[in-house]
């Protein structure tokens, strides 16, 4: 079954980042939009519906990246919204941490690119 190509959402405050997963995102066929923090994430998302997955950055300055996964789960807008955590900080516990904030996955870094492929079309699959 051919699915249409998902809208993802890049939340990371280092453009370096961005850049590098923009490009590989891009260069499969994804449509990408970047925000440089939380508030700016929550911005955006509540303005372009088609925005259906979001990586985010676990640490941001202006809200951390637990915080906005449970806001933007609080919001019935955006339950549609599937949100993959990335983080520099893979200590045991982190995974449990993000899903309990609302991750529905989590990805450490440096970032394994086919895995997060893999879990992008997974998602893309129940949608």
């Amino acid at each position: 079954m051919e699915t249409s190509p998902q809208k993802i959402l890049i939340i990371d405050d280092d453009e370096r980042n961005i850049f590098a997963l923009s490009a590989v995102l891009r260069a499969k066929g994804y449509q990408c939009s970047t925000a440089s923090g939380g508030t700016h994430a929550l911005e955006m998302l509540q303005k372009d519906k088609e925005i259906n997955i979001a990586l985010v950055d676990m640490m941001m300055p202006d809200i951390d990246g637990y915080e906005l996964m449970m806001l933007i789960k609080k919001i019935p807008s955006l339950k549609h919204v599937k949100l993959i955590a990335v983080t520099a900080q893979a200590m045991p516990g982190d995974k449990d941490k993000c899903l309990n904030a609302g991750a529905d996955n989590y990805i450490s870094k440096p970032v394994d690119l086919d895995l997060l492929l893999e879990m992008i079309q997974q998602i893309s699959a129940n949608q």
